[in-house]
């Protein structure tokens, strides 16, 4: 939606350019009134007057992870990792992956459509194309530090890992996928999501709130993408 929003804003700013310029402006004729237009429906520009199954978007298969999308998304806590493929996410994460835009990719696109991939979005010219100062390449990944003087940097060496079993541990939010909550769960919901345990995402507590949340905002913005020319994973009914 974000890039949505830059996109139109360009346009307005093209639009405000192309009208001249000069001290003072050049008189126009008052024009006379029109017949009110009727509204296409899925033209854009505005929630769309039909609606959309979206379980196609769940069930299609995440490239390279054996897995749905619904399955995926059912561990929110926790980053899956296969060491037997490649890194990044969703397998695993690296400091420069754009974590929003592929979630967002995952839930809206036909990712078997061909030139479209969990990466179409990160990989719009819109994203800074990396972080600066870079991270590094090995553990713990920290860019360089800034500063003047610049202060050393850790040799990466000088860890304690705390070796505390799961159940010491406190489960406040669900960094594993962050966009799911804010995305797919309504503000009333959220902090019950937010609380609850993985248990209950793999028991199907929050199937159909994440369900409606996806609805929502395909409905509002899923001929949108259509009409720039992507191929999105709901159908309309």
């Amino acid at each position: 939606m974000r890039k949505l929003a830059l996109l139109a804003a360009a346009a307005s700013a093209a639009l405000l350019a192309s009208c001249g310029g000069g001290d003072s402006p050049a008189p126009t004729a008052t024009p006379a009134p029109g017949p009110t237009p009727t509204p296409t429906i899925g033209s854009g520009g505005g929630q769309s007057a039909f609606s959309y199954n979206v379980e196609p978007c769940f069930t299609q298969a995440v490239p390279g992870m054996g897995m749905s999308v619904r399955q995926l998304i059912a561990t929110p806590d926790a980053l899956v990792l296969d060491l037997s493929r490649p890194a990044g996410f969703p397998n695993g994460r690296i400091p420069d992956d754009q974590v929003v835009d592929i979630m967002v990719a995952m839930l809206f696109l036909d990712l078997t459509e061909s030139g479209q991939s969990l990466r179409t979005f990160a990989n719009l010219p819109l994203n800074p194309p990396r972080s600066f100062p870079a991270p590094t390449t090995t553990f713990p990944f920290l860019a360089k530090p800034t500063g003047n003087p610049q202060l050393a940097a850790t040799t990466g060496t000088s860890f304690d890992f705390r070796t505390d079993p799961d159940s010491a541990y406190t489960s406040v939010d669900r960094m594993g996928n962050p966009a799911i909550a804010t995305i797919l769960v309504s503000s009333s919901m959220r902090n019950t999501y937010n609380d609850a345990s993985q248990s209950a995402d793999l028991a199907g507590q929050f199937t159909e709130e994440e369900r409606a949340g996806l609805v929502l905002f395909m409905n509002a913005i899923g001929d949108d993408l259509t009409n720039l020319g992507l191929e999105i994973c709901a159908r309309r009914i």
